[in-house]
């Protein structure tokens, strides 16, 4: 009894350490110093935009190679929960679509940023990020597409079911915050799970183009999820496997074909 009583404590104490702690699980927040985009790839500025509450989010505004007449697409791109602007830099350098113009902020509580890592202040800034990117004058605001990877794929359609978009893409998505919880936390109750993150529930009601990549070998968040996603869109969809891909690894296998496809999605 007193063996079955101790396993019933510390199942207890577990389920309310992932209720207290499921924000700081899915937000690790880490902290870097901004680059500057002109020392660091030659080009670019960077951007700060204000919270309602007075917190500085802190990013990147690259124009586009080539110098094509205004007005031009624009891409806001959101990065995963483990990432920072410092962190990936390489990866939009490398892959971002060469014809349009690029917006990348860190999340309250990321990078540079101010704050504290939130769902709600990811999605608020999210959507200052949009607001800011379709008030520059050169943006043709019929052409704004969204890219979002893995925690990024949840402001991407938070992105694009409260303001209009061109296209949606979707890097290693997730169904939502419960569907990870029954995938990796299977033994807690789900009601315990207070996080939203719903990627399903947005898609249904998004119209525009989608395009979901995701990796065969991913084990953080498996490719049905990102099947399951793509089948409940609202709109025209194309889903790409990236052959034997992990969670982490897509760019690297996904090498020029991801980039020409980023690319010529984005028009």
């Amino acid at each position: 009894m007193a063996i079955v009583l101790g396993i019933a404590g510390v199942y207890v104490v577990l389920c309310v350490v992932l209720w207290t702690f499921q924000e700081r699980i899915t937000f690790p927040a880490p902290s870097s110093p901004l680059p500057d985009p002109g020392k660091t790839i030659g080009y670019g500025e960077r951007v700060e935009l204000t919270m309602h509450d007075g917190t500085r989010l802190l990013g990147w505004y690259l124009p586009p190679l080539g110098r094509p007449t205004p007005p031009f697409a624009a891409l806001l791109w959101f990065y995963g929960n483990g990432e920072t602007i410092a962190a990936i830099w390489p990866i939009i350098r490398d892959f971002r679509p060469p014809h349009a113009a690029l917006l990348v902020v860190d999340y309250p509580g990321y990078g540079a940023s101010g704050g504290r890592a939130t769902e709600a202040a990811m999605n608020e800034a999210a959507d200052l990020a949009y607001a800011a990117l379709a008030a520059r004058p050169a943006t043709d605001r019929h052409r704004i597409y969204v890219y979002g990877r893995s925690l990024g794929s949840a402001a991407a359609t938070h992105t694009a079911d409260t303001h209009e978009v061109a296209g949606v893409i979707l890097e290693s998505p997730f169904t939502s915050a419960r569907g990870m919880a029954a995938q990796h936390y299977r033994i807690f109750p789900r009601f315990l799970v207070r996080l939203q993150l719903d990627n399903i529930g947005r898609i249904r009601r998004i119209r525009c183009r989608l395009l979901v990549l995701h990796g065969t070998a991913d084990m953080l968040v498996p490719m049905k999820m990102g099947r399951e996603v793509a089948a409940a869109a609202g709109g025209p969809v194309e889903f790409v496997m990236i052959e034997g891909a992990g969670h982490n690894d897509t760019y690297d296998r996904g090498g020029e074909a991801y980039k020409e496809k980023l690319a010529a999605f984005v028009k």
